[in-house]
């Protein structure tokens, strides 16, 4: 079976970027070690590699490469030496670092040329050659959009006989950028033009905002000047509009996530573009590109001045002709940086591939454990199968926007933002996040906080709550975002982006509380590590839990480990191993560990036991022969905060481990506590978690 796969195209600008993004999260789900090889890739031996493709998918997916080992030769040095008849040489070059690679990885996804140059001429027999040399099938990628049914057929049955017949296996056929109603006809009519044994045949809608710039690039390319706005270049255009006629014909075309393109001198259009974009009645714009050199007059100027957050207002000498067609010159790419475009990408290829075909033609790459690309797939997917509703208390706070924005994208939960309206609409606008459909209550406003006071001073009273202070207490995003949980209009609360943990947590313990069976309340990290996943406890909540705390930590630990699709193996962690330590800490954890083999006799525990002999398969079995869990551990328990903290913060920062959490165990129903230095993606996943947790 083939150890890899080669992207091939015919023709430029088909987004195999979106392609590629898609197999390489699809198969860093079965094995860890996937690599990624550009057999001409950009740059010179003088300047460096300059390759977004490959900065691209190393960045994002944090592969174990150098960039160095991703790419076979640079452009410029294949060109030279097929001018200077050295065709076999370039070969030789590729396939020899090809080789080297393949040494490291299970599979390599192999993204062929652009086919946007003068040298294009050759790039076909050029790709036949790598693919058949490397041994490698072909996904072949075709162009769907701006063409006519009968031309993309022609088109693709062309560039699938062309490879056949240069002795290359085409494995299948991904039909990119089509126009959603052409879809269905185009389906019952390729397969005819096909070989009957292809089985794999995908269409791919297109998607505009992914070949639309930032408006950073169009600053970039038109070398704009910035006016107005420089915060908020990052912006996604979503399309172009010419603004030629008087305004109040023009509003009637006003469109979301325009860049909007006007004579620097027309003040009428700028002004009533501004005011529309600050106006619920009109969506909000990207932005405004003025031509012809000039300036706003002077009133306007002092207009725009003092606007908190105006949108962002370039200026380019160009008249509007030129300046309309140096637009449409721009050639895009997805950047590392742009979540928003991965993720749609991503989500475009898995909604439209028949990945189970895929599954069958590479049955042979077998997951060996858990791999950090399959549990967060199957986060989504579970999180996905029972849809649940999640409260986002610091509604204002970018990252929770960005997250908010990403996670409706993916339709993965329901989603309630708290704060005030106008604030969050402001952030949002300066975030580049469009807040159409999101729900949004600011609780001080809001008709059911009456409700909650009541039942939260009925909750209360004995501890001498009085109606006037649960009252005022419902103004506090956390205890309303926790009151949303306990009547039942939500399911679960991600907090503590601009929050400490006390002010998340303590609400969730008055009113929500602990399960039965929790005497605390503790929490976990899920550490992806680069070949499986571990879980580190308590590294968050409990600065120094005694020995009946460490054993309900261990036991809430492995069963939060096995409900995520872990067999759990738990290591109870000591400065010694098994009886040969003495001392007050030592005993402690060793008493923990009786403790929980006492309460769960079915469990896999091993305690005490220093880091190295529980994961280290020859050092456990040196120090603890025979143990089940010694070398094995998945559940790693430390014996205080202070050592559990700095583990995982070291573990993470020096291996690049994604670390997930601080998820909050022994709750009635789930409350997840944020690091107020979280990323976007950190909250991504925490909110996933959330809606997991609520489903059990």
């Amino acid at each position: 079976m083939a150890k890899s796969i080669y992207i091939a195209i015919t023709q430029h600008r088909t987004g195999k970027s979106l392609v590629t993004l898609g197999l390489l999260n699809f198969f860093l789900r079965k094995s860890a070690k996937v690599g990624y090889f550009r057999p001409l890739a950009s740059g010179s031996e003088k300047g460096g590699l300059n390759d977004g493709h490959i900065d691209l998918v190393k960045n994002h997916f944090g592969l174990n490469l150098e960039p160095e080992e991703m790419f076979g030769v640079y452009k410029s040095e294949a060109d030279y030496l097929m001018t200077h008849g050295k065709y076999d040489r370039v070969l030789e070059l590729i396939v020899s670092k090809y080789k080297d690679l393949e040494e490291k990885c299970d599979f390599i996804i192999c993204e062929g040329t652009n086919f946007d140059d003068a040298t294009s001429a050759y790039e076909f027999d050029l790709n036949s050659d790598i693919a058949k040399n490397l041994g490698s099938p072909i996904l072949l990628v075709e162009k769907g959009s701006s063409h006519e049914e009968e031309e993309i057929i022609r088109s693709t049955q062309l560039a699938y006989d062309s490879f056949a017949d240069s002795g290359c296996e085409v494995m299948g056929v991904v039909i990119n950028q089509i126009d959603s109603e052409k879809i269905e006809s185009l389906k019952s009519h390729i397969k005819n033009a096909l070989p009957d044994d292809l089985k794999l045949i995908a269409f791919i809608p297109n998607d505009p905002s992914l070949s639309f710039p930032t408006v950073k690039e169009v600053v970039d390319a038109l070398d704009a000047k910035v006016l107005y706005g420089g915060d908020s270049l990052g912006k996604q255009i979503g399309d172009y509009s010419v603004a030629a006629m008087q305004l109040p014909q023009y509003l009637e075309h006003f469109r979301k996530d325009t860049l909007v393109v006007t004579p620097g001198d027309r003040g009428d259009i700028i002004v009533g573009c501004l005011l529309a974009n600050e106006s619920i009645n009109y969506p909000q714009i990207a932005g405004l590109l003025l031509t012809t050199g000039h300036q706003p007059s002077p009133s306007i100027k002092k207009l725009l001045d003092g606007l908190p957050n105006p949108v962002p207002v370039l200026s380019v000498k160009e008249n509007t002709f030129e300046a309309v067609n140096n637009l449409g010159s721009i050639k895009t790419s997805i950047k590392p940086n742009e979540h928003y475009k991965i993720s749609k990408a991503i989500h475009l290829f898995e909604s439209n591939v028949d990945l189970e075909l895929f599954e069958e033609e590479f049955s042979h790459l077998k997951t060996v454990g858990m791999t950090p690309k399959m549990f967060e797939y199957n986060l989504v997917k579970r999180a996905k199968s029972q849809r649940k509703h999640i409260v986002l208390p610091e509604g204002d706070d970018e990252r929770i926007l960005k997250a908010a924005y990403e996670i409706s994208q993916r339709d993965i939960c329901e989603l309630t933002l708290l704060g005030k309206v106008e604030e969050i609409t402001e952030k949002a606008k300066k975030a580049g996040v469009p807040v159409e459909g999101f729900n949004i209550i600011t609780p001080c406003e809001s008709d059911k906080t009456e409700e909650y006071a009541q039942l939260f001073f009925e909750a209360r009273k004995h501890k001498g709550v009085t109606i006037g202070a649960a009252r005022d207490l419902m103004c506090d995003l956390s205890y309303y975002g926790t009151m949303m949980i306990y009547a039942g209009d939500a399911d679960g609360m991600v907090s503590g982006a601009a929050h400490t943990t006390q002010h998340t947590i303590r609400p969730a313990l008055q009113i929500i509380k602990t399960q039965p069976d929790s005497p605390i309340v503790s929490s976990v990290f899920f550490m992806c590590l680069e070949d499986r996943v571990v879980v580190y406890g308590d590294c968050a909540v409990n600065p120094n839990p005694n020995a009946e705390d460490l054993a309900a930590i261990a036991i809430q630990s492995a069963q939060t480990s096995k409900a995520f699709g872990l067999d759990p193996k738990v290591a109870m962690l000591s400065y010694s191993s098994g009886d040969s330590g003495k001392g007050e800490e030592v005993e402690k954890v060793r008493a923990a560990t009786a403790l929980v083999k006492e309460k769960c006799p079915e469990l896999k525990v091993e305690g005490p036991i220093q880091y190295d002999a529980a994961v280290d398969l020859e050092v456990g079995q040196k120090k603890m022969p025979g143990s089940l869990v010694a070398g094995k551990a998945n559940v790693l328990i430390f014996p205080d905060l202070n050592t559990g903290n700095n583990t995982y913060k070291a573990v993470q920062r020096e291996t690049k481990a994604l670390a997930i959490g601080p998820v909050l165990q022994g709750l009635n129903k789930p409350v997840n506590d944020l690091s107020r230095g979280c990323l976007v993606g950190d909250v991504i996943n925490t909110i996933i978690i959330t809606a997991i947790q609520a489903q059990m």
